[in-house]
């Protein structure tokens, strides 16, 4: 019987010892993920991670940076097929801006955010946040004002949107 109440014990102090911090990174996750223009967008990336059971507010901005550095090569792969089919010299001349976009947000824009954030300097995360949604949207720009020629519409818009939720997020640590 003593065995059954100690393990009863036992099972109630885990529960009550590791809830609340499971608790407490939901509830900081919904509160900092409102916050942005995309909420549905931002709790679905940053519950993906595993950092985000543990992470602050910068924690879960570099979470969000790293999902726009994936999404962006992600993209950039998909842009690298398709130039390299593409016939039409007018898609040929949209993708190749498109791959500029792409390598900027990739080699210089999400790398600066990163270590701006890291290095507790978040204007320069929100200005290279800002660049990279603005280059995302020169790609989808660059296909003309009919984006249903656009192959890669889907890829801009979450690279874009994964950007603004990066930029607010970023914008809460000023």
């Amino acid at each position: 019987m003593t065995k059954i109440v100690s393990l009863i014990i036992l099972q109630a102090l885990f529960c009550f010892t590791f809830f609340p911090l499971s608790y407490s990174a939901n509830s900081l996750i919904e509160t900092t993920c409102t916050k942005t223009p995309f909420p549905d967008l931002c709790i679905s990336t940053v519950k993906s991670d595993p950092r985000s059971s543990t992470a602050d507010v910068p924690g879960l901005a570099l979470i969000v940076a790293d999902s726009v550095n994936e999404k962006a090569s992600a993209t950039l792969n998909q842009i690298s097929t398709l130039l390299k089919s593409a016939t039409d010299p007018n898609m040929k001349k949209a993708l190749s801006g498109c791959v500029d976009s792409y390598n900027t947000i990739i080699k210089a824009d999400i790398p600066v955010a990163i270590e701006a954030i890291e290095k507790n300097n978040p204007k320069f995360a929100v200005g290279s946040a800002t660049d990279a949604g603005n280059e995302a949207q020169r790609c989808e720009g660059s296909f003309g004002e009919n984006s249903t020629s656009s192959p890669i519409s889907g890829s801009n818009k979450a690279v874009h949107d994964l950007s603004v939720i990066l930029q607010s997020i970023a914008s809460m640590l000023l």
